[in-house]
């Protein structure tokens, strides 16, 4: 693909991975065209190919024969542009800090998102707001009795979406609590740093950002928690909007001979005493063919409904750990050490 390539893709402003990749192309300095998704199960051009499973945001890339495909999934999108588009790189360089950005991105996407779906579609004022604002995201110029069928639609699907993501009165404390201390962690980390590892942005940092959008900007109810007691962290996530002017070098890594800041060693802590085991359980119940997971997380009950993707999620971080290389991976188990993190990569499935 050519660097001077305008990437097409459709999203919508309520998705976080549309709002983390956004902002990250604009830091990049990445051309793109982005379409806005018009209505709730519809593509507004008909003439693009299909992706298999509709998720958003969606890529039309080029495939190895030239042809536009439709491509979902972030992480893998970002990484594709790693070598597609040279500059501005959102990966360290160092294997082992790569590594230590890999797991907070993955828990960024897929376990901060559990904070941002309970906490809008748990509570009513947050129902309430997204019910009537994302209709309108689709199509703001229809007429109110067209719209409201929409809204209802949207609030139905999603709530009963809460099964599948963990949300539920057994999980609800679980995840609150596993929140406000990442929100703690975070606005420590950000009192070292203007980002998690160093002085320019990882992937990491969009994929918190992405679900900050909703967290802090829009949804009522995390939006006054972070408001009042963590400033920081709605500033921060204003700013990360767009980071297209930000000057940066390649010493503005953190640098890890002397291990991590205390801070972000906190938030793996948090990714080994929730995520990993998490991710684990889940894992064993896809496998056993379970029609529920229950396992305990932090000391506590979590029930849901099995997640086939987070069990891939958990098999790419093996091989990732597993592709690291002797002293790669003596590096990250120093790094990690005090974690519980080690010990879980270790196990394997």
């Amino acid at each position: 693909m050519s660097e001077n390539s305008s990437i097409q893709f459709m999203g919508a402003p309520g998705s976080p991975y549309t709002r983390k990749m956004v902002a990250l192309m604009r830091y990049r300095r990445i051309p793109y065209q982005l379409k806005w998704h018009s209505r709730i199960g519809k593509n507004p051009d008909t003439t693009m190919p299909q992706p298999k499973v509709s998720l958003l945001p969606t890529f039309y890339l080029p495939d190895d024969k030239g042809e536009l495909q439709a491509v979902t999934d972030s992480s893998p999108i970002l990484r594709r542009f790693e070598t597609e588009f040279s500059g501005r790189s959102v990966i360290p360089n160092d294997p082992a800090l790569s590594f230590i950005n890999w797991l907070i991105e993955d828990y960024g996407d897929e376990w901060l998102t559990k904070s941002m779906f309970h906490y809008r579609w748990h509570y009513d004022a947050d129902i309430k707001k997204a019910g009537s604002i994302l209709p309108r995201w689709g199509d703001n110029t229809g007429a109110e009795d067209a719209i409201q069928p929409i809204s209802e639609f949207i609030i139905s699907k999603q709530t009963s979406r809460l099964s599948y993501v963990g949300s539920n009165a057994t999980t609800k404390p679980i995840i609150e609590d596993s929140f406000h201390r990442f929100l703690k962690i975070l606005n420590d980390c950000l009192q070292e740093n203007p980002f998690l590892l160093g002085k320019r942005p990882a992937s990491a940092d969009f994929a918190i950002y992405g679900q900050l959008t909703c967290l802090a900007l829009f949804d009522p109810t995390p939006q006054a928690i972070i408001t009042s007691q963590f400033p920081r962290i709605y500033a921060w996530t204003e700013l990360m909007e767009d980071l297209s002017g930000l000057d940066i070098s390649d010493d503005d890594w953190i640098t890890i001979e002397h291990g991590l800041p205390k801070p972000l060693h906190a938030l793996l802590q948090e990714i080994g005493r929730i995520y990993l085991p998490y991710l684990r359980a889940n894992a064993a119940a896809v496998m056993a063919g379970a029609d529920q997971m229950e396992s305990e997380i932090d000391g506590q009950v979590w029930m849901q409904n099995p997640f086939p993707y987070q069990a891939k999620c958990l098999q790419w971080i093996l091989e990732t750990y597993q592709a690291l290389g002797e002293q790669n991976t003596s590096d990250v188990n120093q790094l990690l050490n005090g974690t519980g993190i080690t010990e879980q990569l270790q196990t394997g499935l």
